[in-house]
C-alpha cells in the first residue's frame, strides 16, 4: 500500500553516518564514507518539471511480510516529485553490513539522456508503529546523475533493533518506511555548462584579476570593438603572449567559440606581468586607458585605425561668460572617460547634472579676462555648465 501527501521536510537533523550510493560494497568498504558536495543556487535539469507536481512529497511505503521479501535489494513503487519519478531502495539484510541500508533512487536512470542530472534534498525514515517519536530518520541532500543516481544510508540504522518487534518497527511482520523529497535547483559548478545554459563562457581569475575580467568582458560584449579587434593584423610568427593584438584576439575568439572558461595567462603576459602582478589589484580605469592605448596605437595604418578614438572619446566645452562684460571664452576638450561624483546623487543622471552645474567665481576667485581685468564669471566645464573650483 503507498500514500502520498504533501509535507514540507522536518528540520535536518545531526548525522554522522556514512552516505554513499548503494553499490555493492565489501565488507572493507563499508567503513568508507564518501564525501558528500552539494551547492545551493540554482541550476537547470535534464528534464523540464511539469508544473502541476508538487516540489515537495511524502511518500508512504508499508511493506508487508517483510521477513519473508526475497533478494537482497527491494525496490518501492515509482512515485513522482517535481516531474521526476523516484523510488526507495532497501537492502533488507544490510548492503554488506549489519545494518539496513536504504536509498533513494532515480527510478527512470536508464531511460534519462546523456548528461541529465536533478537535486534533492529528501529524508528517508523507518516508522516506529509503536512510539512515533522514536521514528528512525536521516536527512541528506544529493545532486543524482548517471553515475550516482542512488543516494543514502549504507548504515541506515541497526539489523537488531528492526527486527526486535518490541522496538515497534516491525510489527505484525509490517515495516513502514517514508520519503520525503524536496526537489531544488542549483548550480552544480562542478558540472554546470554555462555555454549550454545562457551561451556564453566566463574568465578564469588568475588570483586577483577579477576587474580585469569585467573590464574584458565589456569590451568583448562592444560588437564593433571585437570585430575590429579580429583585423588587427598579425602574423603566424607572433606569439599571444608576446603580443597585446594577437592575445586578445585570442581570448575573444575563446570567448565566442569555447566551450569552458578561458585562460587570461597569455593576455597578461603580452603586458608583462608576472605572476605577482597577478594577484596584486590594479586601478581599472588605469588599465582600461592603458590597453586602448596600446590597441590604438597597433591599429594605426590599418583599416580599423580611428576605432578606439571613434567608439570611446567625447568632447565637452569649457567656458567662460565674464558677468559685468562682454567677454566668453570657450575651450573644446576631448575625453575618453569622465569623474562623476556619487556622494548625495540619487543615480547616474543626478550625477551628470551635478557635472554640468555652473559655477560663479567671485571675490578672490575672479577671473584676469583679456582686456578686462579681474572679472567676475560664470565658469563650467561644457556648454551645459559644469561645477569646477
Amino acid at each position: 500500500m503507498t500514500m502520498m501527501t504533501p509535507s514540507p521536510l522536518e528540520q535536518q537533523q545531526e548525522d554522522d553516518e556514512m552516505l554513499v550510493p548503494h553499490q555493492e560494497l565489501s565488507a572493507a568498504d563499508a567503513a568508507q564514507p564518501m564525501e558528500v558536495v552539494a551547492q545551493t543556487e540554482p541550476t537547470n535539469t535534464a528534464e523540464s518539471q511539469a508544473p502541476e507536481d508538487p516540489q515537495t512529497s511524502r511518500f508512504t511505503w508499508t511493506i508487508e511480510n517483510f521477513t519473508r521479501v526475497s533478494g537482497k535489494k527491494h525496490y518501492s513503487d515509482v512515485f513522482v516529485v517535481g516531474g521526476f519519478k523516484w523510488r526507495v531502495l532497501i537492502f533488507p539484510k544490510g548492503n554488506n553490513v549489519d545494518h539496513l541500508s536504504m536509498y533513494l533512487d532515480v527510478a527512470d536512470s536508464g531511460n534519462l539522456p546523456y548528461g541529465w542530472s536533478r537535486y534533492a534534498q529528501f529524508s528517508l525514515a523507518v516508522v516506529n508503529q509503536i512510539h512515533q517519536k522514536y521514528t528512525a530518520r536521516k536527512d541528506t541532500q544529493h545532486q543524482f546523475n548517471a553515475r550516482e543516481s542512488d543516494w543514502g544510508f549504507t548504515s541506515f540504522m541497526p539489523l537488531s533493533e528492526l527486527y526486535d518487534p518490541s522496538r515497534g518497527y516491525l510489527v505484525n511482520d509490517t515495516v513502514v518506511v517514508e520519503a520525503e523529497v524536496a526537489v531544488r535547483k542549483m548550480v552544480d559548478y562542478w558540472t554546470y555548462d554555462s555555454k549550454k545554459e545562457t551561451g556564453y563562457v566566463g574568465l578564469k581569475n588568475q588570483g586577483a584579476t577579477c576587474y580585469m575580467n569585467s573590464l574584458l568582458q565589456t569590451l568583448y560584449h562592444i560588437p564593433y570593438f571585437r570585430k575590429a579587434v579580429y583585423h588587427m593584423p598579425t602574423t603566424e610568427n607572433d606569439m599571444p603572449s608576446g603580443s597585446i593584438p594577437l592575445a586578445l584576439q585570442s581570448l575573444f575568439y575563446k570567448l565566442q567559440y569555447s566551450d569552458n572558461s578561458v585562460a587570461t595567462k597569455e593576455l597578461t603576459k603580452s603586458f608583462g606581468w608576472d605572476t605577482y602582478d597577478s594577484f596584486m589589484q590594479h586601478d581599472v580605469q588605469e588599465l582600461n586607458r592603458v590597453l586602448c592605448e596600446k590597441l590604438e596605437d597597433k591599429m594605426k595604418g590599418t583599416v580599423v585605425e580611428g576605432t578606439i578614438e571613434q567608439l570611446f572619446e567625447g568632447h565637452h566645452i569649457n567656458y567662460i561668460e565674464c558677468i559685468n562684460v562682454d567677454y566668453k571664452s570657450n575651450r573644446k576638450e576631448s575625453f575618453y572617460d569622465l569623474q562623476l561624483d556619487v556622494k548625495g546623487c540619487r543615480d547616474v543622471y543626478a550625477s551628470f547634472d551635478k557635472y554640468v552645474e555652473v559655477e560663479r567665481l567671485e571675490g578672490d576667485n575672479k577671473y584676469q579676462a583679456e582686456q578686462h581685468g579681474l572679472q567676475s564669471i560664470f565658469f563650467a566645464g561644457c556648454k551645459k555648465g559644469r561645477t569646477l573650483s
